[in-house]
């Protein structure tokens, strides 16, 4: 994986089959453009933040739950070329024409890996989160995330990625930036971790947290503005 274009959506929970007949539907147009793994992700442990947290990003509605989606590519040329692919495609707009959401509210851009630590296993269980971090401090977020990596892994989780903002457009309604308040320096990481299972998660999270490695002296960013969540996967191809 080389590229990510990443999106956090607001659907009505009553819409939830609906939904994932629209994203098992456009998985295939998306392979035959380029993707190699599509991920949608629903709602399922979702904390209210004091500062920002995943509803508010998307002006989540009482009805609304919270779906943290990717898709993966081999290089930023293949994902251009698909996006382009599927602006033009009647298929594509066929489907856009009844999506079961509000599409005005939902968050999307481009993100660069700069971590990608794996390890064999299945995944039934993802922690997405979207992080403010300044510029200047990319090389030292990354560390950090390499060395946290490590410990979440060693604890359960089979992979942890963290992808860089690279094409995170303003929008008039919702979008990145405003989710976590970045300020003009700022960039934002879209993040996310897979467990083997809910279990593995809870059992994961808690032996990091007693894990002093888990605590460094600093944090390269602001976490008080960093939003996040648990889902469970509905399409993983």
């Amino acid at each position: 994986m080389a590229y990510v274009d990443g999106f956090v959506i607001a659907v009505p929970a009553a819409n939830k089959e609906a939904y994932r007949r629209a994203v098992v539907e456009a998985e295939p147009l998306y392979r035959e453009f380029g993707a190699t793994r599509i991920v949608e992700t629903w709602d399922d442990d979702v904390p209210e933040g004091q500062v920002t947290d995943l509803r508010r990003a998307v002006k989540a509605r009482p009805d609304d739950v919270i779906v943290f989606s990717w898709i993966e590519y081999p290089s930023k040329a293949v994902r251009d070329a698909a996006n382009e692919k599927a602006l033009q495609d009647p298929r594509m707009k066929e489907m856009g024409d009844r999506m079961p959401f509000d599409g005005m509210r939902m968050l999307f851009g481009g993100f660069a890996p700069i971590l990608d630590e794996r390890a064999q296993g299945k995944v039934a269980y993802v922690d997405g989160s979207l992080v403010p971090v300044p510029a200047a401090n990319k090389g030292a977020y990354r560390a950090l995330s390499s060395k946290l990596a490590a410990v979440l892994r060693e604890h359960g989780a089979t992979r942890v990625v963290a992808a860089w903002g690279d094409e995170v457009p303003d929008s008039r309604v919702t979008d990145f930036k405003g989710a976590v308040k970045a300020t003009g320096d700022e960039q934002v990481v879209f993040s996310w971790i897979e467990w083997p299972s809910k279990e593995a998660r809870d059992a994961g999270w808690g032996k990091a947290m007693a894990d002093p490695r888990m605590r460094p002296d600093n944090v390269p960013y602001d976490e008080r503005r960093r939003t996040y969540g648990g889902f469970v996967p509905l399409l993983n191809e």
